[in-house]
């Protein structure tokens, strides 16, 4: 789904769901508490947040991935496969699909080997059997089938915690205080405009989303996306001198039928427009369509020196 507006501010309608805000994070603590989670035989780190919608999970996992590969680890990851049908899985580039795995597990597969579950303490299992030497967590804060070592709470900047209420009246999946008490460090992309570094004693590191070297184009743009908020991906092309002429938003997660892809192109060649989509949402378009759409890239840079004086005591 798209993220609804008014998770941002504490409107009448988000008053209104309070009570199940309450109920949702009332079970979501009983489940954390009476867990009983798998302990893997080598460090496991999450990458996890504690809102709906993007905050930059993955690219955050994959920045992790080579940090742990220059310290000369054979990290796996290990997620959820969300979308995808099959589980218990090592993602295979060459044979899966997103239909069978899921889109994150697809992009992840190129930067780490990836295995997909809904218990994580089974992904644990298989990634250990397949010569893991630390795992890495996509997402899975709130999975209490696994312990982990290590957990980096991931916020956008802007977004921040939205109006700090928890779903459905809010953004949040438990409160910003119940989650940072299990969590190890945040990691804020962008300006912290909610001044989240100045509510937790917990290392706070920096991080930006920088787009990667764009071939740039005359033409002005139709911009597609199915992620979390769609918005920071327009804003993206635009801030790499882009003209995005028109933009189309569609769930997160989404998988692309061909008359939606067909419209878009129409649309592009009636007003002369490249299209241009995320790297995300181009591993779940047809071998037919990769041709007349092109991709903007993204990676997260920040403190890989800290990053690695935190992750050294647990490797």
């Amino acid at each position: 789904m798209k993220t609804p507006l008014f998770w941002k501010q504490k409107t009448f309608l988000s008053t209104l769901l309070l009570p199940l805000g309450w109920v949702y994070g009332t079970v979501t603590a009983w489940r954390m508490r009476r867990a009983r989670p798998y302990q893997a035989s080598c460090p496991v780190f999450c990458v996890g947040n504690i809102t709906a919608g993007g905050t930059g999970k993955t690219p955050v996992s994959i920045a992790l991935a080579e940090i742990l590969k220059s310290m000369g680890k054979h990290p796996f990851f290990i997620s959820r496969g969300y979308g995808g049908k099959l589980k218990g899985v090592l993602v295979d580039e060459k044979k899966h699909t997103p239909f069978d795995v899921g889109d994150e597990p697809l992009l992840l597969a190129q930067t780490a080997p990836v295995v997909i579950n809904p218990n994580r303490a089974e992904a644990a299992k298989l990634a250990l059997q397949n010569g893991a030497d630390c795992l890495i967590m996509d997402d899975g804060f709130q999975n209490p089938t696994l312990h982990k070592d290590f957990s980096f709470l991931v916020f956008d900047g802007a977004y921040g915690i939205g109006n700090g209420r928890v779903l459905p009246a809010g953004p949040l999946r438990e409160s910003f205080e119940g989650g940072v008490q299990r969590a190890q460090a945040l990691i804020i992309l962008g300006q912290d405009v909610q001044n989240l570094a100045q509510k937790t004693k917990l290392p706070v590191l920096r991080g930006q989303i920088v787009p990667v070297s764009p071939q740039k184009n005359k033409k002005p743009v139709l911009a597609f996306a199915g992620i979390g908020h769609p918005e920071k991906f327009y804003r993206s092309l635009e801030e790499c001198g882009f003209d995005v002429a028109a933009t189309r938003d569609f769930p997160d997660h989404h998988f692309y039928e061909e008359a939606e892809l067909d419209a878009l192109v129409e649309e592009a060649k009636q007003h002369d427009l490249e299209i241009y989509t995320t790297s995300k949402d181009y591993v779940k378009i047809s071998a037919k369509f990769k041709p007349l759409i092109k991709v903007l890239g993204i990676r997260v840079e920040f403190d890989d020196q800290r990053v690695k004086r935190l992750l050294k005591k647990y490797i």
